[in-house]
């Protein structure tokens, strides 16, 4: 849990640089990756807390065992989900409110059962364990997209 709050310390590290933009690296600014993993981070952490662990059943997934094998999403291979695209205008404000609240939700996993779910579109069900995982992956993603932004 410890690695996915130091993460988010990074996104918040980063919310002072949120109007920074560059097409050559992405077709948004810094504040939409920002508000998008803490949408992924917040949505998530819901659907664990409200799944049922009875219904959880493991497949394989050949999607899932290579990024979690290279551990990392390569660029430009999904699409994000209505559900966790942000708005256009994002406040700084608003960015330091979803981390506290993502922080709150990080802490409340640790009381999980093990067989809380999450279904992914491409990595199908999802554990608790491997939901952490992904959820890590992807903000990593996004970080150094947000990195790439800022540094050109």
């Amino acid at each position: 849990m410890e690695a996915l709050i130091h993460l988010v310390n990074k996104l918040e590290n980063n919310i002072d640089s949120k109007d920074v933009f560059n097409s050559q690296v992405s077709q948004v600014n810094v504040s939409w990756h920002l508000a998008h993993s803490l949408k992924v981070l917040h949505n998530i952490s819901k659907v664990l807390q409200s799944s049922n662990p009875d219904d959880y059943r493991w497949r394989f997934n050949s999607n899932r065992s290579f990024v979690y094998f290279i551990n990392f999403i390569p660029r430009g291979k999904g699409k994000a989900p209505k559900a966790v695209m942000p708005a256009e205008d994002i406040s700084k404000e608003e960015l330091h409110k979803d981390i506290a609240t993502v922080r709150q939700l990080l802490n409340e996993l640790q009381h999980l059962d093990a067989k809380s779910n999450f279904t992914h579109p491409y990595f199908g069900q999802l554990n608790l364990k491997q939901t952490k995982k992904f959820l890590a992956i992807h903000t990593k993603h996004h970080l150094k997209i947000i990195d790439d932004i800022i540094r050109s």
